[in-house]
């Protein structure tokens, strides 16, 4: 497989994964969080960092809803962190990926104020670029480990093979 071409699918699998968080975060379930049209002008927002982590965590009945939430948007920025250095070569320092996380992240939580009935939340912002900066700390240790090893393919036989 040429160098290229592996550039090309890993810039696919980015673009595949843009566009399924876009459509979780933007088009798909409302578990709800919202009060829709009976919220403060149609709208919901949070601007305070860590209140509905707070929330969440304090006030849930059972332990699964922070599990899911607070996890989900870790998780969910993960492959950002991951897919982003690996999709585009130029774009492999640390705080360029997690800026360009958090940047996405802001995007989506400005658009599902602008154009849903869902919740704008500061706290989305902030474990979503949780969540990038773990992908990226495992796109960095996947390219050193990856820059080291070396495969020898078994139908290599340069190298004799001693017992």
């Amino acid at each position: 497989m040429t160098n290229r071409k592996n550039k090309q699918r890993w810039a696919i699998l980015f673009l595949l994964y843009l566009i399924v968080v876009l459509y979780i975060t933007l088009f798909a379930w409302n578990y709800g969080a919202s009060l829709g049209p009976e919220g403060p002008g149609g709208r919901n927002y949070n601007l305070v960092p860590l209140r509905s982590i707070y929330r969440i965590s304090v006030f849930s009945p059972d332990i699964w809803d922070p599990i899911r939430i607070l996890l989900g948007n870790v998780l969910l920025f993960i492959p950002f962190g991951f897919l982003l250095p690996m999709a585009v070569k130029k774009i492999h320092k640390l705080k360029t990926i997690v800026g360009l996380g958090c940047l996405f992240s802001l995007f989506i939580e400005t658009n599902q104020f602008l154009f849903t009935y869902r919740v704008a939340n500061v706290d989305d912002v902030i474990l979503n670029t949780v969540g990038a900066w773990i992908g990226a700390v495992l796109y960095i240790v996947f390219a050193f480990f990856a820059t080291r090893i070396h495969y020898i393919a078994p139908s290599d036989n340069k190298r004799k093979h001693y017992i």
